[in-house]
């Protein structure tokens, strides 16, 4: 009798993995779906390339805050409550960005849309790993990877080929992810709660903490991670502004999968990483980016679209080889009691650069003008990476002394 009733244990065991793996995807989708129609509402609103990159930082406002007051939140009531708090979050700014009539709404979705994402980016990464099967234990973590980045690079895709070519483009990507969202609000409801609640319950805030002795790991492995998410920030505010206005490119189509396919090269980096040696992987990582980086300066100076894609999908594949090593560092590096402190500490550098250089951004556009500004940008992002070569090989000469 076992023999007969396991493969459909089996196959059920996998398709509520994959489930919430999906609920993971359809999240991190929802919130870069703005990013293609961000010409659309300076268009009807009049926006300032500013204001546009004002309304994308409130979004790692929103994530910041979910990691540090719900970080620990999952561990004490269980994982599907928080991942239906981000689902219903989620939804939430889906019908605040439907209905958006102005600065007020399109501020509130974006923040709704970071509260998802930093409820989902611990919890969700989590029980994607805890329900993997058997058969399934080594490639979960790069499964919920590739949830992460795969949404996040889905979202412009989706959003662009919409608002290009289907009706409303400022409303239908919008009612199309909330039906994407139903179907996710099913898959976490089928799935089993993979944490034994504690009888009495403590909701509180996730601490964030470097301790000495992690520090010499931490401050090159998050000035890698700042650069990285630095350039996500870019493409994901502002990629829509430089096609546009220097390139020459306003198809959204367009715009959206060039935004998409850096996370898609992330994506790629991450999962390639593993194949070089530990003490590579970092040093590797920063010196791609520094590589396109160049690239998208270039592209930008000349300019040359060729070149910008080019310099895109190598940085992409930077940041991610060196976004998963570092992160690999730190954890390692860290003892094991406060592994989470350390962890949200790096989260919380990596999501302060996906949004205040992107305001730098619009601040010293209006005075120097978008094209020198990126050439600037792109200098800046090749400068950190260089930072963190420099204090990865003083580390490395200093424990073979």
């Amino acid at each position: 009798m076992p023999t007969v009733s396991s493969p459909p244990r089996a196959l059920t065991s996998r398709l509520l993995f994959l489930g919430v793996a999906f609920a993971f995807l359809v999240i991190m989708l929802g919130t870069t779906l703005p990013t293609p129609l961000y010409p659309l509402y300076q268009q009807r609103f009049g926006f300032s390339q500013l204001m546009i990159t004002v309304i994308f930082a409130v979004y790692a406002v929103g994530v910041i805050a979910a990691l540090i007051v719900t970080g620990r939140w999952s561990d004490q009531v269980g994982r599907r409550p928080l991942l239906f708090l981000g689902l219903v979050a989620a939804a939430s700014s889906d019908v605040v960005f439907y209905h958006s009539d102005g600065l007020t709404s399109l501020l509130a979705g974006r923040l709704l849309s970071g509260i998802s994402a930093g409820i989902f980016t611990g919890t969700a990464t989590v029980a994607v790993i805890e329900l993997a099967p058997p058969a399934w234990k080594r490639p979960a973590t790069f499964v919920a990877t590739a949830a992460n980045m795969g949404g996040l690079g889905l979202g412009p895709v989706t959003a662009g080929l919409l608002g290009q070519y289907a009706p409303w483009p400022l409303h239908l990507a919008y009612a199309v992810h909330l039906g994407l969202l139903a179907l996710a609000m099913v898959a976490v409801w089928l799935a089993p709660e993979t944490v034994v609640r504690p009888a009495h319950p403590r909701l509180s805030l996730q601490r964030l903490k470097v301790p000495p002795e992690v520090r010499e790991v931490f401050l090159p492995a998050a000035t890698a991670g700042f650069a990285g998410f630095a350039v996500l920030g870019f493409f994901t505010a502002t990629a829509p502004a430089f096609m546009g206005q220097v390139l020459g490119y306003s198809h959204l189509a367009l715009i959206g999968v060039v935004a998409g396919g850096v996370f898609f090269a992330s994506t790629l980096g991450q999962r390639l990483q593993g194949r070089f040696a530990e003490h590579r992987r970092l040093p590797l990582g920063c010196s791609v980016v520094i590589v396109g980086a160049g690239l998208i300066g270039t592209g930008i100076g000349v300019p040359s679209l060729g070149i910008f894609l080019a310099g895109a999908a190598v940085v992409g594949l930077g940041q991610g080889i060196a976004f998963r090593a570092g992160l690999g560092a730190v954890a390692a590096a860290s003892p094991v009691d406060q592994r989470g402190a350390v962890t949200s500490a790096f989260f919380v550098v990596a999501y302060v650069a996906l949004s205040i250089p992107v305001v730098g951004i619009g601040l010293v556009a209006r005075v120097i003008g978008l094209a020198a500004t990126g050439v600037g940008f792109a200098g800046f992002v090749a400068l950190l990476s260089a930072v963190a070569l420099v204090l990865l090989r003083r580390r490395t000469l200093a424990s073979s002394v």
